[in-house]
């Protein structure tokens, strides 16, 4: 199925959830929050959070300084 991350077009299997996302694009154990069709998506939720066909998708990196 199409959706768009970042404002760029990605295909994913059908059935995929946010934790699915996150592995295929190797992006495990990163600081990330993440946000579908302009909600934010909980942690807790990403396993059992399912994308739709045409989900826009933002993810934002956590970067920490001080």
């Amino acid at each position: 199925m199409q959706i768009t991350i970042n404002a760029e077009s990605q295909t994913v299997p059908e059935g995929s959830s946010v934790a699915d996302l996150i592995d295929l694009l190797q992006l495990q154990n990163k600081r990330l929050a993440i946000e579908i069709n302009k909600e934010l998506v909980p942690r807790s939720t990403f396993a059992s959070h399912k994308l739709s066909e045409n989900d826009e998708i933002e993810i934002v990196h956590a970067i920490g300084g001080g």
